[in-house]
């Protein structure tokens, strides 16, 4: 269950404030792979750093139960000077996880080559998420938040991403955030439309979807 509680963000830049995130007040239940959809800009992955703890709200609090990934695909907390192997023994050790077996499944699932033992700072960006993906599938937590991670790396490993979220969400849910349709029809089975500040949940996929086309067309048209 995560729950946001008179959820406000606000933004300030140059004397313009931007809302991501006016009084929210809803629920999102436990074991729902919920699909968050919004126009860019919209707030979307501020809503996850908010839901993970790492982005404080302005006011208001975020309440869930279970253990929370951190948005997949952020390496933020990675140390650019410990290589990939040495960064995901850090984390396994954080979330009290057998390590090697961390070791062993990130190294297969990410296909690095010999990169997974060389300093992170030598990573592309496409590197670093995988690396991120691979440790966060590596870990069983109750929820899973999924910021376009499986876009990333080619054909192969995007099917290799579906089919290893897909057996993760047989245990847990998630909150992910997608441009892709297709993609939020095939992972998850309930849509969150963040439009204007405003967060509304809806049961089935397809309603979520509806609602949101209908808000970039009308943004289109206004432009």
């Amino acid at each position: 269950m995560i729950q946001f509680d008179h959820l406000t963000k606000v933004f300030t830049l140059n004397g313009k404030r931007k809302v991501v995130a006016d009084d929210i007040n809803l629920t999102f239940p436990t074991g729902r792979s919920v699909g968050l959809l919004g126009r860019n800009g919209a707030g979307k992955s501020s809503l996850l750093q908010m839901i993970a703890g790492t982005l404080l709200p302005t006011s208001g609090r975020v309440v869930s139960t279970g253990q929370i990934s951190w948005p997949v695909g952020f390496a933020g907390s990675f140390h650019p000077e410990l290589s990939g192997a040495e960064n995901v023994r850090f984390v396994g050790r954080i979330y009290g996880v057998d390590t090697d077996e961390l070791i062993d499944f990130v190294e297969d699932f990410a296909s690095l080559d010999q990169h997974f033992r060389l300093p992170l700072r030598s990573y592309s960006s496409g590197m670093r998420s995988r690396l991120a993906f691979g440790v966060s599938m590596g870990i069983r937590f109750d929820t899973y938040l999924v910021d376009e991670i499986t876009a990333v790396g080619d054909a192969a490993f995007r099917e290799r991403s579906d089919q290893v979220f897909k057996e993760r969400m047989k245990t847990a849910g998630a909150v992910v955030v997608s441009h892709s349709m297709q993609q939020i029809r095939d992972l998850c089975d309930a849509t969150a439309v963040l439009h204007n500040g405003k967060l509304a949940y809806y049961d089935e996929v397809e309603a979520g979807i509806k609602v949101h086309n209908a808000n970039m067309a009308a943004l289109a048209a206004a432009q």
